[in-house]
């Protein structure tokens, strides 16, 4: 089996709907938490994992870290390990996992899945559903929301937040 040749187009930045969307608050897929310098962290809706989370590069376009030059990894690297320090300290999970894939869509982003005690498979990648899960709770989500806002406003100050740890 051969990758199809909309994969190529994507890879290059041709109809790459990361790049068209811009920067917005809210997407289909998640809420945005964290608006960096060169990256968006959303929350995502769907139940697969509460805290799961993507950040996504909004630079240029690029497919793999290896196309950044040194500045821009750094800023890149930077901004998903603030929203990973955030995550760990709202939903206190037993490990965060870091995933950057981009075989259905080539444009550099990052899937944080934190893992818990009760994890449905530990010791390997998470098992994500075949089928769309159901989203989550919308207060869960709002509140989750506005907690990780905040403490990534304290950590932008220096600060640590004591915005209240919940799973």
């Amino acid at each position: 089996m051969e990758w199809p040749e909309s994969f190529y187009e994507l890879r290059r930045g041709v109809g790459c709907p990361m790049c068209a969307q811009g920067r917005p608050e809210e997407t289909e897929y998640g809420v945005r938490i964290f608006a960096g310098e060169v990256s968006d962290a959303y929350l995502q809706k769907a139940g697969v994992q509460r805290g799961y989370t993507i950040v996504i590069w909004r630079g240029r376009h690029v497919a793999e870290p290896t196309e950044l030059d040194p500045e821009e990894a750094a800023a890149y690297w930077h901004e998903l390990l603030r929203v990973g320090r955030a995550l760990e300290e709202r939903f206190e999970p037993v490990k965060l996992n870091y995933e950057l894939l981009g075989n259905s869509l080539p444009h550099l982003h990052t899937h944080v899945m934190p893992r818990y005690e009760d994890d449905p498979k530990p010791g390997w990648p998470f098992p994500h559903p075949e089928e769309e899960p159901a989203p989550h709770p919308g207060a869960e989500l709002r509140s989750d929301v506005e907690a990780l806002r905040a403490l990534l406003a304290w950590s932008r100050a220096g600060r640590r937040s004591r915005a209240g740890s919940t799973r």
